[in-house]
C-alpha cells in the first residue's frame, strides 16, 4: 500500500498502519489479505455507507502504503488514491462502456471504454478488453479463472500514454480480479511485472491484516512507471 504521510484521509475514513499491523477505518471489515509474487501485500475490506457492492483495497510495499481504492460490484474504479504520486484519480460519469464483471462471466469477453480525472493529473482515457481464458488456477487453496487483458490509456488529445496486456485472475465469489502476469510499454521503455498472489490468509489466520510483504522482496525489481493499478488491479 509504513503510511508515508501518517494518515490519509480517502472518502472520510482515515487511514493508518501502526505495529506492522493495518488498522482499519471505523466502521469497516477486512475480509482478504493477499500476498504477492511482487513484494507486495493487499488487504480488502468494506466499510458502512458505502454503496452496496462496493469494496475496497489497502497495498503496502516494503516501505509504505503504495495504494488505495474503491470499486463497485463490476469491478469498476470509483475512486483511487496512488500514494507515490500524491494523487487521487476518480471515475469519470457514464463511461461510454462501463466495465463489467458480469459480462465477463456470462459471455467470457468484456470491452470497456471510461474516462477518469485526477487532482494531479489530466484526464486519462482507457479502452480495453478482458477475456476468460478457459483456464482455472488454485492458488494457495482458492481456486481462480485465469484472464487475458489488453488496455491502453490515453490523453484526451489521443496521444498514448501507455499500453498493457497480459494475464490475471477473477474471483466470482468476491467478485474482484486479482493481479498476475503482465508487460507494459511507455515511453520509457518495456516494463515486466509479476503480482501473482502467492497466499490467501483470511480472519483470525497468521499474518491477517500485515502491512508486511514477504514473497520477492529484497531483489532487484523492474522501474516500472507509475500507473494506475489494473485489476482491482482493477481497484
Amino acid at each position: 500500500m509504513i503510511v508515508r504521510a501518517a494518515l490519509w484521509v480517502f472518502a472520510a475514513c482515515p487511514i493508518a498502519a501502526a505495529a506492522d499491523v493495518f488498522q482499519l477505518p471505523v466502521g469497516c471489515e477486512a475480509f482478504l489479505t493477499v500476498q504477492e509474487r511482487s513484494c507486495a501485500v493487499d488487504h480488502h475490506f468494506h466499510c458502512e455507507g458505502d454503496p452496496n457492492g462496493h469494496q475496497r483495497r489497502v497495498s503496502f510495499d516494503e516501505e509504505s502504503m503504495t495504494f488505495l481504492g474503491r470499486i463497485d460490484a463490476e469491478t469498476q474504479w470509483i475512486q483511487s488514491f496512488h500514494a507515490n504520486a500524491g494523487s487521487t484519480e476518480t471515475l469519470a460519469p457514464n463511461p461510454v462502456d462501463p466495465a463489467s464483471l458480469s459480462e465477463l462471466i456470462a459471455t467470457g469477453k468484456d470491452t470497456f471504454d471510461f474516462i477518469t480525472t485526477s487532482d494531479g493529473y489530466a484526464p486519462t482515457h482507457f479502452q480495453g478488453v478482458d477475456k476468460l481464458t478457459g483456464n482455472s488456477v488454485t492458488i494457495d487453496g482458492v481456486t481462480l479463472s485465469e484472464t487475458r487483458y489488453q488496455i491502453t490509456a490515453r490523453a484526451l488529445d489521443g496521444t498514448v500514454l501507455w499500453q498493457s496486456q497480459g494475464n490475471e485472475f477473477i474471483s466470482e465469489d468476491w467478485r474482484m480480479f486479482l493481479s498476475g502476469t503482465g508487460v507494459t510499454k511507455n515511453s520509457s521503455g518495456t516494463f515486466d511485472r509479476d503480482d501473482t498472489p502467492v497466499d490467501f490468509i483470511f480472519p483470525g489466520e497468521p499474518g491477517f491484516l500485515s502491512t508486511r510483504p514477504i514473497h520477492g522482496c529484497g531483489v532487484m525489481l523492474s522501474a516500472a512507471p507509475i500507473l494506475q493499478e489494473f485489476a482491482y488491479d482493477k481497484i
